[in-house]
């Protein structure tokens, strides 16, 4: 007779909190084996199986709707394999473009801790300022600032 794991078993040996494997139950993923007398849920060795497959795919970056897609396809054929490329291209492009913009995030952060070595000691921060103007983000109206609607008032 195969092992039955309550929740809280099941979570401990998968390292992770019991919230996680009853989100991962609401959405699909995991199925209880069946329940108690006392109406708890049990889950199989197949539930820790499939929670630690989960747990890896998520950490090489795949998302929960990728996960899903994949589930049905870990015993699938030759074709199996291209959808399971297509998927992992599509993480890689975007672990690519997360990477680009990490990489502008540190520029701007590299130049603003420069700007603000430069005028330490000074009473206005000029950095604060740039930050604020920087390009990445949408220019607000001057008249939205809360420093201008602050100098108008004085």
């Amino acid at each position: 007779m195969e092992r039955q794991l309550t929740i809280g078993e099941l979570a401990k040996a998968a390292s992770v909190p019991t919230s996680t494997v009853r989100y991962y139950e609401r959405v699909g993923l995991l199925k209880p084996a069946g329940r108690t007398d006392g109406n708890y849920r049990v889950y199989g060795e197949a539930a820790l199986e499939r929670l630690q497959f989960i747990r890896a795919a998520q950490a090489t970056g795949f998302t929960l709707d990728d996960i899903i897609s994949l589930l049905p396809l870990h015993s699938g054929t030759r074709s199996t394999c291209r959808k399971v490329q297509g998927l992992i291209r599509e993480r890689l492009d975007d672990v690519k473009k997360r990477m680009d913009d990490l990489q502008r995030v540190e520029r701007v952060l590299t130049s603003a801790v420069g700007e603000c070595e430069k005028t330490d000691g000074s009473i206005h921060c000029g950095t604060l300022d740039k930050l604020i103007q920087c390009s990445c983000c949408p220019a607000e109206p001057a008249a939205q600032k809360p420093s201008a609607r602050r100098r108008k008032s004085s």
